[in-house]
């Protein structure tokens, strides 16, 4: 239970071995199933997740699986979440030519930038 940001929070894992018949992926040896059901001002909602791996069962048991997925969205959310949500690199419409990667870099020495400026969040760096 994760009761952080006003919600609570329940996960359950399943680690299993059987995704191993699958020869397309070398090295895969088992999957997980990670189910959360989130309560946020008294609704519920649930979400299914699934996972492969290549990590040996004995070091990914369901604890580790956990924390590997929710390490993934750390590091998304502190990485890419200035990016696409603060600067609107998603909803850029720029695709032709070296337009884009001009804007990831103009992007990214903006964010280089604002990691100098004292400020407790980046959109308020902004302003």
């Amino acid at each position: 239970m994760d009761p952080g940001h006003g919600r609570i929070e329940t996960r359950t894992v399943r680690a299993t071995p059987l995704l191993t018949c699958h020869d397309r992926w070398t090295g895969l040896k088992h999957g997980s199933r990670i189910t959360r059901a989130r309560m946020v001002k008294g609704v519920t909602t649930v979400e299914v997740l699934h996972g492969i791996t290549s990590r040996p069962v004995e070091r990914a048991d369901a604890r580790a699986l956990l924390g590997l997925v929710r390490s993934h969205w750390r590091i998304e959310n502190q990485r890419h979440d200035v990016r696409d949500v603060t600067l609107g690199a998603d909803a850029c419409r720029v695709r032709k030519g070296a337009a884009p990667q001009v804007l990831a870099a103009l992007r990214n020495a903006a964010i280089h930038r604002l990691a100098t400026v004292p400020a407790d969040r980046t959109p308020e760096a902004l302003e």
